[in-house]
């Protein structure tokens, strides 16, 4: 049961100071101004509930994040220890603390073999930044300095600073207000299956993504290209997985032509796919650098971490008494954020939320798929905890949609008035639960968005849509 706290908060009070002094990320100010925010106050498992006391299953742990789920008092007890203890300290140079270098050894027993090196930030996009800022700095000190290029795909979210925005190329995301960093990123084709050209089998996908990058090295000159930045499965693009293989000929043509690999595995580590790490275990490449966030405290306090390999840390930490690593955060190692780091992994082993997570999720994916025979479903896809619905006016030519319908958050508001969060991206409703659901809440999303999906299929239908 959710901890009856509510009651110490006035929602109407609440929902206009936020409404007039907080902005959002991705605020759409129309929207915002006519209907303003749902405002949370409580959480516990699963369950969140909002001011005016509804309770609601977070179909999408927080933003792909609550994988322990929410009101885990042991994690609260180390934050308040470790602030008691030694509430921060810098990291700069050469002061440490002990959770900081406990959990950088942890990640680093847990990780892929060789990647035995830690850089912390707070967040995944400040954990984009240091890869690729790594990366320039490792091609520079190997003497290939003029190696600045990073090649990126289209439908890809890298984070939102100024760097992470530039590398990302998801529809919508770089608005012509904002500006982007000049002559950095090469975009290749997203590697998105369901829309593959016409007449393209999987394995002929698959051929034409590695043979396009192969050409873009090419035209570019590898002397010229430090990294090639990849998310496993693409997550805020649409959870993407990408064809049989890809990933590791990718790998390997990296390798061959010395750029290095970057994983982001902001969302995909610890545990949504129900592994430490899904580089290696579920698509069987081991990358130069791994981005992780999110689930690494399970959104409990911020910190990423960017494991990086012995290769990449012996040229870097080469002799050389005129080069600084000039990168790194203020809170970069943050003690409490490094020990909630230690407790929300000792949890994930402890009640072996990986094995959950591979058996409910694969449950997920099973009652999931069932929603493919609806009319305007055109893909279920996904994989164990991460999981994508996509809305088509028609199966058979995958056409979208009017965007005015508004398609994946009319479905949303329905089922969040049954009491479920699903994400709604354009087209798409994205699920990502916390890894402590259980069969029969697998039932209920399931049934709840089915249903949602059937209503609003009935409404478009008396509105001549389709």
């Amino acid at each position: 049961m959710l901890h009856q706290a509510s009651n110490r908060f006035n929602p109407e009070d609440l929902w206009k100071k936020d409404h007039d002094h907080f902005l959002h990320p991705y605020t759409h100010f129309d929207s915002f101004k006519e209907e303003g925010s749902l405002v949370l106050v409580e959480g516990e498992g699963c369950y969140v509930k909002d001011a005016e006391g509804r309770r609601y299953f977070d179909g999408i742990g927080g933003m792909w994040c609550v994988n322990v789920g929410y009101g885990r008092k042991e994690i609260a007890q180390v934050m308040a220890e470790q602030a008691l203890q030694l509430c921060y300290t810098t990291t700069f140079v050469d002061v440490t603390n002990a959770p900081a270098a406990e959990l950088a050894a942890k990640l680093a027993s847990l990780a892929p073999k060789g990647l035995n090196h830690v850089a912390f930030a707070t967040s995944g996009s400040c954990g984009i930044d240091t890869a690729i800022r790594l990366a320039h700095y490792y091609q520079s000190r190997r003497g290939a300095s003029e190696r600045k290029y990073i090649i990126s795909r289209k439908n890809s979210y890298h984070g939102s600073t100024y760097l992470g925005m530039t590398v990302g190329l998801r529809d919508g995301d770089q608005s012509p207000h904002f500006r982007y960093v000049p002559d950095l990123v090469h975009h290749l084709s997203a590697p998105y299956p369901y829309r593959r050209p016409d007449g393209m089998s999987i394995e002929e996908f698959s051929d034409f993504l590695v043979e396009e990058f192969r050409q873009k090295i090419e035209s570019l000159g590898a002397e010229n290209i430090a990294a090639f930045i990849a998310e496993p499965a693409q997550a805020s693009g649409g959870v993407t997985m990408p064809p049989p293989n890809y990933l590791p000929r990718m790998s390997k043509l990296c390798r061959d032509n010395g750029i290095l690999f970057i994983a982001d595995e902001v969302v995909t580590a610890f545990g949504r796919l129900g592994h430490m790490f899904a580089s290696e275990a579920e698509f069987g490449i081991v990358p130069d650098i791994i981005v992780t966030a999110k689930g690494l405290t399970s959104g409990y306090i911020p910190l990423s971490a960017v494991l990086f390999s012995d290769k990449v840390h012996e040229v870097i930490s080469a002799p050389d008494g005129d080069a600084w690593f000039t990168h790194g955060y203020t809170y970069s190692g943050h003690p409490i954020a490094c020990a909630v780091g230690l407790k929300n992994i000792e949890i994930i082993e402890r009640e072996d939320l990986l094995g959950n997570a591979a058996r409910v999720g694969d449950y997920l994916e099973q009652r999931l798929a069932g929603l493919g025979s609806l009319p305007i479903v055109g893909d279920v896809r996904g994989r164990r905890l991460m999981m994508c619905v996509e809305y088509v006016a028609d199966q058979k030519t995958k056409a979208k949609l009017p965007d005015e319908v508004n398609i994946s958050k009319r479905i949303s508001n329905e089922c969040e008035a049954h009491g479920l969060f699903v994400r709604p991206i354009g087209h798409l409703d994205v699920l990502s639960p916390p890894l402590i659901m259980t069969k029969q809440e697998v039932d209920f999303v399931a049934d709840t968005l089915g249903a949602a999906i059937r209503k609003v299929t009935d409404e478009l239908v008396r509105e001549k849509v389709i």
